[in-house]
């Protein structure tokens, strides 16, 4: 099984970032999958999930209207979008696929500063 995060770096205030997570080892159509993150210092906090199937996401009030998750299940892959950054959404950021038990990606840096 393997998760493997990329699209991760510095980017200033108000700029943009693509995160990727491509799956491998797994029925990746069966998985719920979820972005997280985790700054220094704090725990790990979700910021985005999305059903199976596409057909239901979730955000973190932090990243509503700022972050995109989606999927391509053809390409076993999962995105996060992710708009206005702002210094506070500095963090390791993973990728989580949950089904009968849940695998967790090795982690992408994002850092936001000017």
């Amino acid at each position: 099984v393997q998760l493997v995060e990329s699209g991760g770096g510095l980017v200033q205030p108000g700029g943009s970032l693509r995160l990727s997570c491509v799956a491998s080892g797994f029925t990746f159509r069966f998985y719920s999958m979820s972005w997280y993150r985790q700054a220094p210092g704090k725990e790990r906090e979700l910021v985005a999930s999305i059903t199976s199937g596409g057909g239901s996401t979730n955000y973190a009030d932090s990243v509503k209207g700022r972050f995109t998750i989606s999927r391509d299940n053809a390409k076993n892959t999962v995105s996060l979008q992710m708009n206005s950054l702002k210094p506070e959404d500095t963090a390791v950021y993973y990728c989580y696929a949950q089904y009968t038990r849940g695998y967790w990606g090795q982690g992408t840096q994002v850092t936001v500063s000017s």
